[in-house]
């Protein structure tokens, strides 16, 4: 028997669907991806902090450590190294993956690196400053992978999974660096006005990192935070801090207290990752309920095209409604029941309503990534403008903003508004005695 073919408006609501279970099976392999680099970025992190401390000569014991989380390091790399080659570089399914590959890109260039960067290090032929930037830049670089499979999802369940992910990500290597500066300062005694400084821009960015990871998690990543937050180890944290923020070459500190900040930041980079890996699961498992979501969705429509093209026309040029035309009640002149055309127009509704919905819903998730993308581009353009370090530009940025009494991206977007008029950008106060 020969099987009925569908209308044509019934055949492309079928495609629709199709089309976007393809996007989602897209979307699902790049949250797979994501997982593999948030692992690896935990490995590099744990590098780095065993890094520091040797560079800093406070024990060279620290080597064969260091020498494992190398390996560990390695093993990561490999298997997301594995899932790129996985990937169909050749597929137009998902979207423009312009950004994405382009981070991906930049990415392997500085993993490439990394063995003679080890090198270096081991052999003590670079500041320990210098180890600690290079490995933020490869950090940040797969940083931007994640960034950028948010800013591309088009599930908004999955886009705010991904949000949520991405922020603790950025909060907890600003946790590592906060841990880097902490040994620096800790190994000569005490912190100057510039470490104290960037201590300062640490912790408040973890804050706003942390803040909107809250808004966007849920479940048990946030239960295992919150425990977090409370916890004896957050409370020794703080009270590290205050330390560092009180000392002066007047007023140094026991140089052993670099072995205890060690030691307490990285048992709280360790409980971070728990939370980490939570939320690696819970973005897959978003995957998973809308892949099988979809799929449902679409075998019953399958099933209900299918009877309503029995009941209704084998017309090619079906016409199923016309809301400004015809009341729904008027004959259908391709000869379609008034029944076929009800249904078809309810799913066309729902299907439409479902789209506006999603839409809605992925505008509020993307808002913090836009949010980011201002301050970032904010600080480039002061870096540019005034030859300043990142540092000084977001400490330019961060004082202007409590000045005028903004948020920093409300600033960030006044500056760049400026900026695009041919009007020179006004910068920030100048902290005294700084440049």
């Amino acid at each position: 028997m020969t099987p009925r073919k569908l209308p044509a408006t019934l055949r492309f609501m079928l495609a629709a669907r199709r089309s976007e279970l393809l996007g989602l099976e897209d979307l699902t392999r790049t949250c797979e991806l994501v997982t593999k680099v948030s692992r690896l970025v935990h490995a590099l992190q744990k590098e780095r902090g065993y890094s520091n401390i040797y560079l800093s000569g406070s024990d060279p014991r620290r080597l064969q450590q260091l020498d494992t989380f190398s390996q560990d390091v390695d093993s990561a790399e490999r298997e997301v190294r594995e899932a790129l080659e996985a990937m169909d570089l050749d597929s137009l399914h998902g979207g423009d993956k312009t950004r994405l590959y382009s981070r991906i890109a930049f990415a392997l260039y500085s993993l490439d690196e990394l063995p003679g960067l080890r090198r270096r290090i081991r052999e003590q032929r670079i500041a320990l400053a210098d180890a600690t930037a290079a490995l933020v830049r490869l950090i940040g670089g797969l940083l931007a992978v994640v960034f950028e499979a948010a800013d591309t999802a088009a599930d908004p369940d999955i886009t705010r999974a991904l949000v949520a992910l991405f922020n603790f990500m950025q909060g907890k290597e600003l946790a590592g660096q906060e841990r880097a500066a902490g040994v620096v300062g800790f190994a000569q005694g005490y912190f100057d006005a510039e470490r104290v400084e960037r201590l300062q821009q640490l912790i408040e960015g973890q804050e706003r990192c942390f803040a909107t990871f809250v808004r966007f998690a849920s479940g048990e990543a946030l239960t295992r935070w919150h425990a977090l937050c409370d916890d004896s180890l957050s409370k020794q944290v703080a009270q590290f801090r205050d330390i560092a923020l009180r000392t002066s070459a007047e007023a140094k500190v026991d140089q052993q207290l670099c072995e205890l900040w060690f030691e307490l930041q990285t048992r709280r980079i360790d409980a971070m990752k728990a939370v980490e890996t939570q939320l690696e699961w819970d973005l897959l498992e978003r995957c998973r309920q809308s892949m099988e979501q979809i799929r449902k969705e679409l075998d019953s429509h399958r099933l209900l095209l299918d009877r309503l093209a029995e009941l209704g026309t084998t017309s090619e040029q079906a016409k199923l409604f016309s809301v400004q035309a015809r009341e729904l009640d008027s004959p259908p002149a391709d000869g379609m029941t008034d029944a076929v055309e009800r249904s078809t127009l309810e799913l066309l509704q729902l299907q439409t309503q479902r789209l506006q919905r999603v839409n809605d819903e992925l505008k509020e998730a993307r808002q913090a990534l836009n949010e980011r993308k201002l301050i970032e581009r904010a600080k480039k353009l002061l870096m540019e403008q005034y030859d300043l370090s990142e540092s000084q530009a977001h400490t330019r940025l961060r004082q202007a903003a409590m000045d005028q009494g903004l948020r920093l991206d409300d600033l960030a977007e006044r500056l760049l508004a400026s900026a695009a008029g041919n009007a020179p950008a006004r910068p920030a106060p100048r902290p005294h005695g700084r440049r």
